[in-house]
């Protein structure tokens, strides 16, 4: 094997290994994140005004500030906000929790829009039927809203993919941060371009996923 093969190789392997680091972030923050925008949309549609405007303030701060910033924010602010040590432990939940809460606040907006654009004709009907708001919710409206907003959240779900590279302003060590350490000790870009393809890969595979997903649930549409 020649010396070029043998340094792909190990660039690869090394890749390859980081991938599974940057694959949790990503699944970890899907399954806080997707249900917790629902939360948050709940808190966005309340009728009690103080909750109401306490969550459009989390949503614009969210979504108003780079999500490299909010990073930083909840790694180092415990300790120049409460004077609490930082544990190189922390680095992952700083990353999961900053993660978590920034795409769901993209999320419950995506949800506020699916829910909008159910015709008011469809509650009523259910109202008529004798169905509680409970039920009118669960069965009718969650459904109809997931269906109408899928495509978008397929979009945000391959920014996330690309977004996870942005865990290694805290050291955490994820595939993006092996490419830089790669790439500075073999004064190369062959890591970058490795990198970048399984970025591509993966991201293709979310959007096969999805687009399957997406064709079932329109064969149930309203």
């Amino acid at each position: 094997m020649s010396t070029t093969s043998a340094t792909l190789t190990n660039i690869l392997y090394q890749l390859a290994w980081a991938s599974l680091y940057s694959l949790l972030i990503f699944f970890i923050t899907l399954a806080i994140s997707i249900p917790l925008g629902l939360l948050v949309y709940s808190g966005r549609a309340s009728k009690f005004l103080p909750i109401a405007w306490i969550t459009q303030f989390y949503i614009s701060v969210m979504r108003g500030t780079p999500l490299m910033l909010q990073l930083m924010m909840v790694y180092f602010g415990p300790y120049y906000i409460f004077g609490m040590q930082i544990s190189q432990e922390y680095q992952f939940y700083a990353v999961i929790i900053a993660f978590g809460i920034n795409y769901a606040a993209y999320f419950a907006e995506i949800y506020r829009g699916g829910f909008q654009s159910i015709p008011q004709g469809q509650r009523e009907a259910a109202f008529v039927l004798g169905y509680s708001k409970r039920r009118t919710f669960y069965t009718i409206e969650l459904p109809q809203m997931f269906r109408r907003v899928l495509p978008s959240i397929t979009n945000e779900v391959i920014t996330l993919v690309k977004d996870t590279s942005l865990a290694f302003v805290l050291g955490y060590t994820e595939m993006f941060t092996v490419a830089k350490q790669l790439a500075a000790s073999q004064a190369s870009m062959i890591p970058y371009a490795c990198a970048a393809a399984f970025y591509y890969v993966f991201n293709l595979i979310v959007t096969v996923i999805m687009g399957i997903v997406e064709k079932r649930l329109s064969l149930y549409s309203i």
